[in-house]
């Protein structure tokens, strides 16, 4: 405890994570507080250890595209598209239109089941239970869906330098449509539950607020910026079969914990829908162009991950080696704003807080 002078109230440094009840990710914070106030938020990074990036060098540029996937499982299909297409300008590789459609769904996949994975954990954040098992209850068709086209519900391992390892029959096509339409009427019926419910309400409006402003000044990105009303994708840079798909980025005006609720669960069901349009558009083709020689060049590439946008800078000199692999994963763009939201809020509101802009720390700290 601290105290300055005897007019001052006394200051408590608290530490918040990187165990905590709430936190599904070790999120270490230091909170200054005044009685039950927040006054000043301090991160302490660097918890977490895995040296992922440091694998390019032992590990080849084929095999590096199963290491990039276990940076984030929950994304790791978008994680390993971002990585192929660096390879892929890199190698001048034109990938064929049917594996840019494939590589749509199974990514919009792994958003939707994202989304619903942070939905059920924010719901948990304010007591929630109940609500918190219909989303993960959602969450298992998605997952189902992962098994029965990829072979594995969380890491689905589809993506080469090139294009896609799988392909889709029309009967699995025709079922994944069902399943999501199914998905689609079980989220929507839990979104008066989420939207209008008093207790969400009560925990989440007006809680972390973040201005437009201060979001772009901060670098923020994903839910948590267009959660602050700001319409900015890297889905809009066209990349894959987006281009040939309707899209619009979700937002939300007010800045808020609710904001960016409300954000990631209409962008579910975006998701199920631009998965639908991939299936329904997609056209025949071959899976995967042929590669020929070694990387050589320094590229970069920019997707659009659940959590926002992650950046890769991948760097080759003509081996099948690569001498530097970066990542820059949402998380860590978005640690800054949660930084600025918390000051003056409750105390009892920093888990709602900090997990409204869906932290992951252990693809933030490789």
């Amino acid at each position: 405890m601290q105290q300055n002078d005897e007019n001052r109230t006394p200051r408590t440094v608290i530490p918040f994570g990187p165990q905590h009840p709430v936190l599904p990710e070790p999120l270490h914070l230091k909170l200054v507080v005044e009685d039950e106030t927040v006054v000043e938020a301090v991160p302490a990074l660097g918890y977490v250890h895995r040296g992922l990036e440091g694998l390019s060098s032992i590990r080849d540029f084929n095999q590096m595209v199963f290491v990039v996937e276990r940076v984030c499982g929950i994304c790791s299909c978008i994680h390993a598209v971002t990585y192929c297409h660096c390879l892929e300008k890199m190698m001048n590789i034109e990938v064929p239109e049917r594996a840019k459609f494939l590589r749509v769904i199974w990514g919009e996949l792994h958003r939707a089941h994202s989304h619903l994975l942070w939905l059920g954990l924010f719901a948990d954040s304010f007591g929630f239970e109940s609500l918190f098992m219909a989303f993960w209850k959602v969450r298992e068709r998605i997952m189902d869906i992962n098994e029965a086209t990829a072979g594995n519900r969380v890491i689905v391992s589809v993506n080469v330098v090139g294009g896609v390892r799988r392909d889709l029959t029309p009967q699995q096509c025709r079922w994944i449509s069902n399943e999501l339409n199914i998905a689609e009427g079980e989220i929507r019926a839990l979104m008066s539950t989420m939207l209008n419910d008093y207790t969400v309400r009560e925990r989440t409006v007006g809680k972390g607020v973040l201005s437009a402003e201060t979001a772009l000044k901060l670098g923020a990105v994903g839910p948590t910026l267009r959660g602050s009303g700001v319409a900015q994708d890297a889905r809009q840079l066209g990349y894959d079969a987006f281009p040939s798909l309707d899209f619009e980025p979700v937002t939300a005006p007010d800045g808020d914990s609710y904001s960016r609720a409300k954000v990631r669960f209409l962008e579910t069901l975006q998701s199920l829908e631009l998965v639908r349009q991939a299936i329904s558009r997609m056209p025949q083709g071959e899976l995967a162009a042929k590669v020929r020689g070694n990387p050589e060049g320094e590229v970069t590439d920019r997707t659009e991950q659940p959590r926002g946008e992650v950046f890769y800078y991948v760097k080759g000199d003509g081996t099948k080696y690569l001498p530097r692999v970066r990542i820059r994963t949402p998380t860590f763009s978005n640690i800054m704003p949660l930084l600025a939201m918390l000051p003056g809020c409750q105390l009892a509101d920093v888990p709602v807080i900090a997990l409204s802009i869906d932290p992951c720390i252990s693809c933030t700290e490789r």
